[in-house]
């Protein structure tokens, strides 16, 4: 690694010479301008307003630009003599707990490597130190012509600086939070916690860059004659879902076809299988009510009466069968108790009917009874005129 800039780290009163390395690198593909009629490099060219002439590296310097739009020569040399204990030091000002540095706020990530032997021994006491407390460094130091702000912690056995951007640099959140009138609710963070478990975790070391990797296959074919391979169409990545619900469903479904087995034995999901509780869609199955059937114009045959009656009664014995043992109790229950009223009314029934029957009886034999006396009154008078007629 190449160092930018040299310096020394302040820890109180000890002095660590430290030497400054850019900690990143950039992957991407970088692309040059052509001219589309002929194809050659489009280049840009320092040209001095005045002279109208093209300039070296070497005869350019900096200027403060006023807001007159005068210029205000700045040499190095102005710079290295200001009166800041940062120009050439990282100075720590404080001790803080990692999680007190908001991650908007890191930047650029440097190494800190010891510059000498002397400078080894301050070193390790410096990172050691970081180690054990369990904490970050936050300094000060002027890098590229301004003061920066700085955050030092322990890689590995290194010591690495994030640029922290100062927090007024830090964009206020107003204007980019969504309306507070929207609302979630607990199905969609139960699908959201389904899909989060589904996933799981992963080893960032086996992520990388596909969009590279397709721009290195497109210079490849086309550097070969090749025809460019096809971009995926819309169908292959799914389209867009809109309904809310049904997006995380399809998700939770993809991230388990796409996990297999592993998702079933509860490895991508924390020791857990993720569930997804389908929503209801009306009345339970064991609840609803067999549907009516249709009606059909004329009269049904014989046949075809006992084929329904047999059908009415074998569903009614799978719903006796499939229904709940709870629900079938109290169904026994009902029916009895209603055989029972059905019993004690037949039962009042009857017996009124035997007295109706027994007043009926009395009534006529009571008639009978006078018939028969009013007979032989006049049997008997009409012997005793016979007689007194004989007599006569």
């Amino acid at each position: 690694m190449r160092s930018i800039w040299n310096g020394a780290i302040s820890f109180g009163l000890v002095s660590i010479p430290i030497k400054v390395m850019n900690a990143t690198e950039s992957h991407a593909i970088s692309f040059r301008q052509i001219h589309l009629d002929d194809g050659g490099r489009i280049r840009y060219r320092k040209v001095c307003e005045l002279e109208d002439s093209e300039v070296t590296s070497a005869e350019i310097g900096k200027a403060y630009e006023d807001a007159d739009g005068t210029l205000i020569p700045i040499t190095d040399e102005d710079l290295a003599s200001l009166p800041l204990p940062t120009a050439r030091t990282i100075e720590i000002v404080a001790f803080v707990p990692a999680d007190r540095i908001d991650p908007l706020q890191m930047d650029t990530a440097y190494y800190l490597a010891a510059n000498g032997v002397p400078a080894a021994k301050p070193y390790v006491l410096l990172r050691e130190a970081l180690k054990r407390s369990r904490k970050v460094a936050v300094a000060k130091f002027a890098l590229r012509g301004r003061e920066r702000l700085g955050m030092l912690r322990v890689v590995d056995d290194v010591i690495a600086m994030h640029g922290l951007l100062w927090p007024d640099e830090i964009r206020a959140t107003d204007e980019v939070a969504p309306d507070d009138a929207v609302t979630v609710r607990d199905k969609e963070l139960d699908l959201a916690d389904a899909l989060m478990d589904m996933l799981g975790e992963v080893d960032l070391e086996d992520l990388h860059d596909d969009y590279r990797e397709a721009v290195e296959e497109l210079v490849t074919a086309k550097a070969e004659g090749h025809e460019a391979p096809a971009a995926p169409s819309d169908e292959d990545s799914g389209g867009k879902v809109l309904d809310l619900m049904a997006a995380l469903e399809k998700s939770v479904r993809a991230a388990k076809e796409s996990r297999g087995g592993e998702a079933e034995d509860g490895a991508a999901t924390g020791g857990r299988d993720a569930e997804v509780t389908p929503l209801p869609s009306g009345k339970p199955a064991s609840r609803r009510s067999t549907p009516a059937p249709k009606e059909v114009g004329g009269k049904k045959s014989t046949s075809a009466a006992k084929k329904t009656a047999a059908k009415k009664t074998a569903a009614r014995k799978s719903t006796a069968k499939t229904a709940n043992p709870a629900e079938t109790a109290s169904g026994t229950e009902a029916r009895t108790a209603k055989r029972a009223a059905r019993s004690t009314a037949k039962e009042s029934d009857d017996t009124g009917s035997s007295r109706t029957t027994a007043k009926k009886t009395a009534a006529k034999k009571t008639t009978a009874k006078k018939t028969t006396a009013k007979t032989a009154a006049k049997t008997a008078g009409k012997k005793t005129a016979s007689r007194k007629r004989a007599s006569a």
